[in-house]
């Protein structure tokens, strides 16, 4: 393993500031990290890092009166609102007060679905995040924006709400299968799209270095990719402005995740999503369609997909109008006029986004 440095505090700024930690051996600190005041402690968790959320209950159980388990299914089957009023019956049951607290201890979903039930218990009650992916660490437990699916589409139904602190525990990686960090790495690449050249070069110098966990490369794709994320929403926690470029692939990727029941991983329906932005933006006459190319050699050398069925258009498009990104009916994407150059498409003409669609049709 290459020798990793000290731990690195990246601080999330707003009305409610708090802290990444990014290191290794974290895990150990969350006692700290809760602080004084909490009685009770609920972790949210999956079977798959059961043994993890049993040896954190054992730790903390020194230092708390109670401390639960909460184990939920895996991946997107875990962010239903059955899930979510099953951690609120543990929570009822067990008397859980304002000043207790709740752990998210698994993937991307599950601190989504750990985010949303600190949030709406009692209107609000102290969280803690230790996200345990890479998709976790470097998007759905930093920022504060957490939500649950419905029939109609993903993340219709959640909160804005920040927790007290994230750890990103990188020993929580190394035994990770390779796939499921390729995956995760779809949204460190949106980062260097929309504002990190720097993730672009590392990952092109070196693929194989850029997504070992022990490697410096690796640290510093995850440092940089939450860096980025703290500053805009830090400037902008509701996403009424800027924190919009976050969505770059992910409106046609929602599309996909629900076209596919979720059975396709978060970063595999992104990267198709990017890799229909980059076309419409092209088509748009925005971008060049070297940096379109760029995406498509990227993403394949992390072996995500590129492409997705034509005749699977329609359902899409009926997904899209129902996304929360959409305004007023008017369909709205991030697109790039260039590398670090985000800006908003709205209302693009059917067939342009047709066309777009068949360039990465397969």
């Amino acid at each position: 393993m290459t020798e990793q440095p000290a731990t690195t505090v990246i601080t999330v700024t707003g009305v409610d500031s708090y802290q990444v930690h990014v290191g290794r051996g974290l895990v150990t600190t969350v006692a700290e990290q809760l602080g004084s005041g909490v009685n009770k402690v609920l972790i949210v968790h999956t079977s798959t890092v059961g043994a993890r959320a049993v040896a954190l209950r054992d730790s903390l159980l020194e230092t708390y009166s109670e401390v639960l388990l909460a184990e939920v299914p895996d991946a997107e089957a875990a962010k239903r609102v059955e899930v979510a009023a099953f951690c609120w019956g543990v929570m009822g049951q067990s008397d859980f007060s304002r000043t207790d607290a709740v752990i998210g201890l698994g993937g991307g979903a599950v601190t989504d679905l750990a985010g949303f039930v600190a949030a709406t218990w009692l209107r609000g009650v102290k969280l803690v995040q230790i996200p345990t992916s890479v998709l976790g660490m470097v998007d759905a437990a930093v920022g504060g924006k957490n939500g649950i699916n419905t029939a109609e589409g993903k993340n219709l139904v959640g909160t804005f709400y920040a927790p007290a602190a994230v750890l990103c525990d990188l020993d929580l990686l190394d035994a990770l299968p390779k796939n499921e960090i390729l995956a995760g790495f779809a949204e460190i690449v949106k980062a260097g799209f929309i504002q990190v050249p720097e993730i672009l070069d590392i990952i092109e110098a070196d693929v194989d270095r850029a997504t070992d966990p022990t490697t410096l490369e690796f640290r510093r794709l995850i440092e940089l990719s939450i860096a980025m994320k703290a500053r805009i929403v830090g400037e902008d926690f509701k996403e009424v402005g800027l924190r919009e470029i976050l969505n770059y692939g992910h409106t046609l990727g929602h599309a996909v995740e629900h076209a596919e029941r979720y059975g396709w991983r978060h970063g595999a329906a992104v990267a198709v999503g990017m890799m229909f932005a980059a076309e419409l933006a092209a088509l748009s006459g925005r971008l060049p369609v070297e940096v379109v190319d760029r995406h498509r050699s990227i993403l394949e050398s992390l072996t995500l997909p590129t492409g997705y069925p034509v005749g699977r258009w329609p359902t899409l498009l009926a997904t899209m109008q129902r996304d929360k990104k959409t305004r007023s009916g008017m369909l709205r994407f991030v697109v790039l006029d260039d590398v670090g150059k985000p800006t908003i498409l709205e209302g693009p003409d059917a067939s342009l986004l047709f066309s777009a669609y068949q360039a990465i049709g397969q």
